[in-house]
């Protein structure tokens, strides 16, 4: 049976239907490749403007960060600049000062710098030799021999005395080699001793400095341990013994004396170690002041009292050159006699000192009695004017050239301290008689012997008032303390 005509053969409509099918699938994976190609590109093309935005981005910050690294570097650069320009030449057109900050060097006594050397101190010991001290330190015997002949000039080394300072100054590298030795001869000359390269001796001298200085005292024990405790050299006291000598026995002051004194006071490395001249003192002895006053007349210089009496007296006080002298008896008209025991006048004073210490004349005279006595052994008498004769017993001996007629003079050596006699030990008795009276000797005040010119009187009161100003002005100023310098 044959088909309608016009309609397609089932198969074919089928195959036409097939057909449709298999291009309506090709068609649909045509348009899905095409879509996904459009979104790998749309895909690659979103990466690349993330990345160019991050590009942007990043070259953006970079900027900024070159930016504020220059920024920050100028403004270094800047304050580094303005902290170094100089800003006082800018604007005053002037130069700032700016202070040159330099380490002090420190000397020491002998003028050397002590932190450029190791310094070692010592003591000579007694009996010590230059080579025993210096060979141990590296020095050639040579060199010390050289030392003792070539310089003995300068100092003999054989005069090196116990106790005296010694100071060594060393390298201070690894060889410690010696560089200088320094010898203290005294407080102010000093030997030094040059090793470095070639050896040199010289003797120096260090400054000595001389200050006015006031010094007030009150006697506890003796007047030398009154100056010297209070830092003063000892040999202030024989110069104010020296200027009282006629009126006061410094060897038997009382306690409870004071003193006074203005003086020219020598000093090194701060320390006194000598006395000048003395310009005015005042003494209290017992009750009574005594006072002195430096003034010069006719060329030379003397000290007077406040009146103007010349303190320089016809007598010595005592009849001896010592610092000091102990009493051990006085004058009285009854003492238990030591050897005989019994009770008798003793019209002398008896200085206990040593045997053979010289006994000088208290003043100009001649002598009128050599001899022995039964109680006084070997005796001396010297007759000094028509009022006054002084005695000396228990001599060991008499000075050369003493005998009856001769002449002596004030502070004269006549003879020696013994025991010879009645004596229990070696003391002089010395004794005074006024008008041919047996007289206290430490009460005795003999007459002046350079009176004031009546001429220089209105000179020397007012040189008494500026002293006496100047008294008062010091005890004001340190009340009460026991020294000024």
């Amino acid at each position: 049976m044959s088909e309608p005509e016009g309609k397609e053969p089932h198969h074919s409509t089928h195959s036409k239907h097939g057909s449709h099918d298999t291009h309506g699938t090709q068609g649909s994976e045509g348009h899905h490749n095409h879509t996904g190609k459009k979104r790998n590109r749309k895909s690659r093309k979103e990466r690349k403007d993330k990345a160019l935005v991050l590009l942007k981005k990043a070259f953006h910050n970079k900027r900024l960060i070159i930016l504020f690294t220059s920024v920050g570097l100028g403004l270094i650069i800047l304050g580094w600049v303005a902290g170094h320009l100089n800003w006082e030449l800018i604007f005053n057109k002037e130069p700032e000062v700016v202070p040159i900050v330099v380490s002090p060097i420190t000397y020491d006594e002998f003028e050397f710098p002590i932190d450029s050397f190791d310094v070692e101190d010592i003591e000579v010991h007694q009996n010590q030799f230059l080579s025993d001290i210096l060979v141990p330190r590296g020095v050639t015997l040579a060199t010390v021999d050289r030392i003792a002949k070539e310089f003995r000039n300068i100092f003999d080394v054989r005069a090196l005395k116990a106790g005296n300072e010694l100071h060594f100054y060393y390298t201070q590298d690894s060889l410690h080699r010696l560089q200088y030795m320094v010898y203290k001869k005294n407080p102010a000359e000093y030997v030094v001793y040059n090793f470095r390269d070639s050896l040199k001796v010289e003797l120096r001298e260090k400054e000595i400095r001389t200050e006015v200085t006031y010094l007030e005292g009150v006697i506890t024990t003796n007047i030398w341990d009154a100056i010297v405790s209070q830092g003063v050299s000892y040999s202030l006291v024989p110069e104010i013994a020296g200027i009282f000598e006629s009126m006061i026995d410094v060897t038997s002051v009382n306690k409870d004396d004071r003193f006074e004194v203005i003086f020219e006071n020598q000093i090194i490395d701060n320390a006194s170690i000598g006395v000048g001249k003395v310009m005015a003192a005042r003494f209290l002895y017992g009750k009574r002041w005594f006072q002195a006053f430096a003034f010069e007349q006719d060329g030379r210089s003397s000290y007077f009292n406040e009146k103007g009496e010349s303190l320089r007296r016809a007598f010595l006080k005592i009849p001896f050159n010592l610092k000091s002298v102990r009493i051990s008896s006085r004058f009285t008209s009854s003492r238990m006699h030591p050897i005989l025991r019994i009770r008798r006048p003793h019209y002398g004073v008896d200085y206990a000192v040593s045997k053979g210490t010289p006994i000088i004349s208290i003043g100009d005279g001649k002598v009128i009695m050599k001899g022995w006595t039964s109680g006084g052994g070997n005796t001396l008498k010297i007759k000094h004017n028509g009022t006054y004769t002084t005695g000396y017993m228990h001599m060991n001996g008499y000075a050369k050239g003493i005998s009856v007629g001769s002449s002596v003079q004030r502070g004269e050596v006549i003879g020696y301290v013994g025991m010879t006699g009645l004596s229990t030990g070696p003391h002089l008795d010395f004794r005074i008689w006024q008008n041919g009276k047996p007289v206290d000797p430490l009460k005795v005040e003999s007459p002046p012997v350079e009176p004031l010119n009546p001429k220089m009187k209105p000179a020397f009161d007012s040189i008494v008032g500026v002293y006496q100003r100047e008294f008062e002005r010091y005890k004001s100023e340190i009340k009460g303390t026991a020294k000024i310098f």
